[in-house]
């Protein structure tokens, strides 16, 4: 209450001038309590402690629990406390945590909500606005819990579903070329010679021939897989401007999430943008700033094309081959933020996508359409030792001829389009291999 200075002032100048003890009374009352307020509302706002708690990674079509812990460390009562939490319209399954309660000394209070992951990104969650005040509300004071960041993955779904009628066309090859020797794949047994591992001695087949033997096994070369994501808009259909990249994107999950499952070192490329590494804005994560939509929460691509454009050039989306599961979870990470953008052509960043992978590493590259273009770039690939598969994500009619051109260059096609898309094409006899 701006006005209770003024108030107390001409109370002062009354009973001065009418001299009256009553109202000197009513003044120093009122001067008490307003210099009471102004010490202990700062006060107990510096001992309110405000922490929130939640999971902060979640697949597609989760519940996602969060805690608000709010304790009054102080040993003086807060008559009131207002907070908003602010929750994304996207993830709320009811009403945001909006409350005002009564905090006595040492208290503390939990507040539980849930939040939905129903849509793939990097999302916002809060701020928190704090407003407490005395019980006269002569003051009010307010304060701010910072925001924390969800990651939702995308969804991932079994090959089988992705259109592979059989055994996955990609992974651990046998070669003619002794790379290295493969203990998963014995062939049989030969004598021992200086220099070999103990570990391999077959000491039964030893003993009965009377003979130092070591074990054989087939040659293999173990590729690493390269993941190429093509999330150029230009390159998909006017109807699949949305849809087409985030079912891409699915593909690329699917697949990085089953690779890491047996074990093989798996990486990721794309050309769309990671908003994470586009020009600053409004928001500040981890040190940045960023720009976050107000109403859905998701963390946006970059407002200029310029800047994106710059920014993509210089610093690619990228995750380099690597296995284990904490690996994995830095590729969907990746492809949770990922958005599709028309800022970088497919077929002029493939090429150097690829510059600093180990030769024979095999590249599935998963994009809208099986053109010749497309098929071009990837026999360059294979011509200079890699092992491109192409994954095209968008039925054609004329997915045949896409895989007999392929074959000729040198590598194999494979159509994963979505599941109502497959369904189609197998009514009308296009088979998938």
């Amino acid at each position: 209450m701006s006005d209770l200075p003024l108030l107390i002032l001409a109370l002062l100048a009354v009973a001065i001038f009418l001299r009256i003890d009553f109202i000197y009374y009513i003044a120093y009352v009122c001067m008490g309590i307003y210099v009471w307020s102004q010490w202990v509302t700062p006060y107990t706002l510096g001992k309110l402690r405000l922490t929130r708690h939640f999971q902060k990674n979640a697949f597609l079509g989760e519940r996602v629990p969060v805690e608000l812990i709010m304790e009054n460390t102080s040993r003086l009562p807060l008559p009131w406390v207002q907070f908003v939490e602010s929750v994304p319209i996207t993830l709320r399954t009811s009403k945001p945590a909006d409350q005002a309660v009564t905090f006595m000394p040492r208290e503390r209070k939990v507040i539980h909500y849930e939040i939905s992951a129903m849509r793939r990104g990097y999302y916002r969650v809060g701020p928190t606005l704090l407003a407490i005040g005395d019980l006269f509300g002569f003051i009010e004071k307010s304060a701010r819990l910072p925001s924390n960041y969800l990651t939702i993955y995308p969804r991932i779904i079994p090959l089988q579903r992705l259109g592979f009628s059989s055994r996955l066309p990609f992974g651990t090859l046998a070669s003619t070329q002794r790379l290295f020797e493969d203990p998963a794949r014995p062939s049989g047994v030969r004598s021992f010679r200086s220099g070999d591992s103990l570990r391999y001695m077959n000491w039964k087949v030893s003993a009965r021939r009377e003979e130092l033997l070591v074990k054989t096994f087939q040659p293999a070369i173990s590729l690493e897989t390269m993941i190429l994501l093509n999330l150029n808009t230009e390159d998909y259909s006017d109807r699949n401007r949305y849809d087409g990249p985030e079912w891409s994107i699915v593909v690329a999950a699917s697949l990085a999430a089953h690779l890491a499952s047996t074990r093989q070192p798996v990486g990721l490329a794309t050309n769309g943008v990671d908003p994470l590494n586009g020009p600053v804005e409004t928001t500040r994560v981890d040190g940045r700033d960023y720009n976050f939509d107000e109403e859905s929460g998701r963390l946006l691509r970059p407002s200029t094309s310029e800047q994106a454009e710059a920014a993509a050039r210089f610093n690619l989306p990228t995750v380099p081959p690597k296995n284990g599961r904490e690996h994995l979870m830095k590729v969907l990470e990746l492809l949770a933020r990922i958005e599709a953008d028309k800022q970088y052509g497919f077929h002029s960043w493939v090429p150097k996508a690829c510059l600093n992978l180990n030769w024979g590493v095999t590249i599935l590259t998963v994009t809208p359409k099986g053109d010749e273009i497309t098929c071009q770039v990837l026999h360059r690939l294979v011509r200079s030792g890699y092992n491109p598969i192409l994954l095209v994500t968008e039925p054609s009619a004329s997915f045949g001829n896409v895989q007999e051109r392929a074959r000729r260059l040198g590598f194999r096609a494979y159509l994963t389009a979505q599941e109502r898309d497959l369904d189609q094409w197998r009514k009308v006899g296009v088979l998938l291999p």
